[in-house]
């Protein structure tokens, strides 16, 4: 039997779904939902993810790029924090889908507190994600799912552009360098404003991510992202003042920086992952 491939959401199906739920999108919640099929297919096809990929997806919504993910992956497993739409998607993909539907499953949870993905490990991450949260989140979920290999992500325009900048750049910071510390990252294209319901007041962009091994190191990540948060805390600041309450005061600092062989009047923008756990090396030392 020949399968049959999902049906999209274009603007008319978008709209009917959020009247039949009374729907109302609120900003707290980030919900901004795509209405051009085009879109969706764009964003599956610039993921890269097949047959062998098990998908998991933050905030469906309505189920727009869902029903494109189940078109090419193997699996797709959908975190949704609303009520509403975490209980109508699935009679959505059924209608839309039927013959994928035994290939997906919803989560009904806050995808910043989630402990465990039930179900096959997820091996790509592919997700429009709630712009108010995009960073934590897509941080958390690195972090929780060791198994995830790659992922693409509708952002803000901006954080896509700090996710993906390089040491040395203007927008370079936190989530920069944390990201690094789980993948390489770039950019992979912009969205345009007119692809969603409600047109948001931002533009967006799309951001690509490969796994790696994260950097060889004896101390935690936990504590080089407290050097990264500190160095980033006043950024014009030289590193061997920042970090002085790290290390317990600027001498200490200052010869912790030394030991790692970072100047110790370089700003932290200057700084990629792999200096960061050099210097959270020095620290552990010098404290112990």
């Amino acid at each position: 039997m020949p399968v049959t491939p999902p049906r999209l959401l274009g603007p008319a199906e978008v709209r009917s779904l959020a009247a039949e739920l009374d729907l109302r999108p609120t900003k707290q919640r980030g919900q901004n939902f795509v209405i051009d099929p085009n879109t969706v297919r764009r964003i599956v096809r610039e993921s890269g993810v097949g047959a062998d990929d098990v998908v998991l997806e933050v905030g469906p919504g309505l189920g727009s790029l869902t029903l494109a993910l189940l078109e090419v992956a193997g699996r797709v497993t959908a975190i949704e924090i609303d009520e509403l739409l975490a209980s109508r998607l699935p009679r959505t993909i059924a209608e839309l889908a039927p013959d994928q539907a035994g290939s997906f499953s919803v989560l009904h949870a806050d995808a910043l507190r989630v402990t465990e993905v039930p179900g096959p490990p997820p091996t790509a991450l592919v997700a429009n994600l709630p712009y108010n949260v995009s960073v934590p989140v897509l941080l958390h979920l690195m972090t929780l799912l060791p198994s995830l290999r790659k992922g693409l992500v509708m952002v803000q325009a901006e954080v896509a552009d700090r996710l993906a900048a390089p040491p040395g750049s203007k927008v370079y910071g936190v989530p920069s360098v944390k990201a690094a510390w789980f993948a390489d990252v770039r950019r992979a294209g912009a969205i345009g404003r007119n692809v969603f319901w409600p047109a948001p007041n931002v533009d967006s962009g799309l951001v690509y991510w490969t796994h790696h091994e994260p950097p060889t190191t004896k101390v935690s990540r936990e504590q080089v992202f407290a050097v990264v948060d500190a160095a980033f805390a006043q950024r014009r600041k030289a590193l061997r003042g920042v970090l002085r309450g790290l290390a317990g005061g600027a001498e200490a600092a200052e010869a912790a920086l030394v030991a790692a062989g970072i100047d110790p009047l370089a700003r932290g923008e200057a700084l990629d992952i792999h200096d960061f756990v050099r210097i959270a090396e020095a620290l552990a030392v010098a404290r112990s």
